[in-house]
C-alpha cells in the first residue's frame, strides 16, 4: 500500500517543474540553494535547464564561497598544476593571474552562459580575489554587480584596491558608473552552520527532483534554525567594537571619495574632531586636546567609525547627534508629496552601514542597510513620528573615544559632558564656542567647567571599579591565550 501511494518520478518531476514556472516562487526560492544545487537542477533535464538559465532572477545573487573549484590552494599548483592545469608552465603568467585563476575561470564559464550579467549580488568571502580582479568588476561592462562581498578574503592588495575605489569615483568618470553601489570588505564573513557542513561533506548532491525537494525542505529548516541563532544586528543592535580586526586609517580617504556613490559596511566616525561632523565648529579642540591623553592629540581629518555607542552617560545624546534610519539629512529639499529628492537619497550613501549577510531577494542599497523591523522605504519612516522603536547608532572611531569609553559595559561620556582625563589641569571647557567665548555647560557629574570632574575611564574600563569584574575576566581569558597549548 505504501508503494501504490508514491507518486511517479515523471509525475514528481511535472509537479516540480509547474511549481518552479511560476517566477515569483523560483525567485524566492532560488537564492536559498548553493550555485551546485541550482546547476544540479539544471541537469535533470532539458526543460528544467531552460527554465534555469533562462530565469534572471534565479542567478541575481550569487554566492562562490563554497564552491571547491573557487577555492585557491598553492601547494596544489606547486605539486604539478592540480588547481588549474599547467599554470605553473606558462612563463607569462603574472601574480594577478595566479591569484585570481580560479575566479577568473568561473566568472569566463558564467560570461560564455550568459550568466554573469545578471548577477547582481556576489559574494566571494574567504576566496583568494585580487585588487586587479575588483577593477575589472568595477569597469568591465559585462558586469552588473551591485552589491559586493569580499570579506576575509585572501591575498587583496588593500592599497590597490583603494585606489581601484577612487579612481572608479572619480569626477571624470562616465556617466552611469560605476554600477556597484556596495561593497562588504571590513566585517568577517558569514558564519556557515555547521548541521549544513556536515551534511554537505557526507551526503551526495541530488540529482533527481524529488531529491532536490527533500534537501530544499532541510536546507530551510537548516537556514531558520541559524536566524534564530544569530547575534545581535551590527551597529543598531549590538555596541561596541564592530570589527574584529585593526581598520587601516587609509581606508577614510577612500571613503570620503566614494561618499555618496559607493557604500561600505562602515562609515566615517562623525565625531566633532572630524570635518564631516555636523557638530565640526560647535566643540573646542584645543581644550579637548590639552585635556586628553598624549595618544589622542593627533586625530586626523576623516576616520573609520569602528564602535557603535548608545547616548552619552551625561546628556543621553552626542554633540552630533544620532544617525537614525529613516531621518533625512536635508529634510527641507523633500517634494512637494513627501518624495525623497535625489540628492537626499545620496546623502544616505556614506551616512549607513550596510549591513549582514547581503540582503537575499533585493539588491537594492536600502535593502542591505535597513535594520531588522525597520521600514526599507524612508518615506515611511519619515511619516512615523515620535522617537518609538527607531533604529539609531552613534558611529565613532577609537581614537576619539579614548578615555571616554569603558569596553565592559560600553559607557562613554561626550565632549561637552567630559572634556578630558587631565581636565583639572587645564582651565577650560568644552563645550560650544563662538570665537573665544565658551559655554559653562553642566558636566556628567552635574557640576559646571570641570570643577570636580574627575576620571570617567581607568585603562579602558570604568575608573569607579564597576567594570573590575569584566577585567578580571578579560585578563584570564586573555592569560589563558598567551599559554602555550
Amino acid at each position: 500500500m505504501a508503494k501504490d501511494q508514491i507518486l511517479p518520478s515523471e509525475i514528481q518531476e511535472t509537479a516540480l517543474f509547474q511549481l518552479l514556472a511560476n517566477s515569483l516562487v523560483l525567485s524566492q526560492t532560488a537564492p536559498y540553494l548553493s550555485c551546485h544545487d541550482v546547476l544540479n537542477l539544471a541537469a535533470t533535464s532539458r526543460a528544467f535547464r531552460f527554465l534555469i538559465y533562462h530565469t534572471p532572477q534565479v542567478f541575481r545573487r550569487l554566492d562562490l564561497g563554497n564552491v571547491k573549484t573557487a577555492q585557491f590552494d598553492s601547494r596544489a599548483v606547486d605539486r604539478g598544476g592540480q588547481t588549474w592545469r599547467n599554470v605553473q608552465l606558462d612563463e607569462t603568467l603574472t601574480e594577478d593571474d595566479f591569484y585570481s585563476g580560479p575566479l577568473r575561470g568561473i566568472f569566463s564559464n558564467l560570461r560564455r552562459n550568459d550568466i554573469l550579467r545578471d548577477v547582481q549580488v556576489l559574494t566571494l568571502d574567504g576566496l583568494s580575489v585580487t585588487a586587479e580582479l575588483i577593477h575589472d568588476i568595477l569597469i568591465d561592462p559585462a558586469f552588473s554587480v551591485r552589491i559586493l562581498s569580499i570579506r576575509d578574503v585572501k591575498n587583496l592588495n588593500d592599497r590597490k584596491l583603494q585606489k581601484a575605489l577612487q579612481y572608479a569615483c572619480r569626477e571624470s568618470r562616465p556617466e552611469g558608473t560605476p554600477r556597484l553601489k556596495g561593497l562588504y570588505v571590513f566585517g568577517p564573513k558569514d558564519p556557515v552552520p555547521e548541521v549544513a557542513a556536515k551534511e554537505e561533506s557526507r551526503s551526495p548532491s541530488p540529482t533527481s527532483p524529488a531529491a532536490v525537494a527533500a534537501a530544499w525542505n532541510t536546507r530551510s529548516q537548516q537556514t531558520l534554525t541559524a536566524c534564530l541563532a544569530e547575534e545581535p544586528e551590527a551597529w543598531y543592535a549590538r555596541r561596541g567594537n564592530q570589527f574584529p580586526r585593526r581598520i587601516s586609517p587609509e581606508w577614510a580617504s577612500t571613503l570620503v571619495a566614494c561618499d555618496g556613490i559607493i557604500a561600505f559596511d562602515s562609515v566615517l566616525c562623525t565625531s566633532p574632531r572630524h570635518f564631516n561632523s555636523p557638530a565640526w565648529g560647535k566643540v573646542n579642540l584645543e581644550v579637548l586636546k590639552a585635556a586628553g591623553s598624549p595618544a589622542s592629540a593627533s586625530i586626523p581629518h576623516f576616520n573609520v567609525a569602528t564602535h557603535s555607542l548608545g547616548g552619552c552617560e551625561g546628556c543621553g545624546s552626542a554633540p552630533e547627534g544620532w544617525t537614525v534610519w529613516g531621518e533625512d539629512v536635508f529634510p527641507e529639499k523633500r517634494e512637494v508629496e513627501g518624495r525623497r529628492s535625489s540628492h537626499s537619497s545620496m546623502a544616505d550613501i556614506g551616512r549607513f552601514p550596510l549591513l549582514a549577510p547581503p540582503p537575499v531577494h533585493s539588491s537594492t542599497l536600502s535593502a542591505a542597510m535597513c535594520p531588522t523591523g525597520q521600514s526599507v522605504r524612508h518615506r515611511l519612516s519619515y511619516l512615523k513620528k515620535g522617537n518609538q522603536n527607531k533604529a539609531r547608532f552613534i558611529p565613532r572611531c577609537f581614537e576619539c573615544i579614548r578615555d571616554r569609553y569603558c569596553a565592559g559595559c560600553n559607557k562613554w561620556w561626550c565632549e561637552t559632558c567630559y572634556i578630558g582625563a587631565f581636565a583639572g589641569s587645564f582651565g577650560g571647557h568644552a563645550g560650544s564656542h563662538s570665537g573665544d567665548h565658551v559655554s559653562n555647560r553642566p558636566t556628567a557629574t552635574g557640576e559646571n567647567g570641570d570643577r570636580g570632574l574627575g576620571r570617567k575611564i581607568r585603562d579602558g574600563f570604568c575608573a569607579d571599579g564597576k567594570c573590575s569584574l569584566y577585567r578580571s575576566s578579560a585578563d584570564s581569558v586573555a592569560a589563558g591565550s598567551e599559554q602555550p597549548a
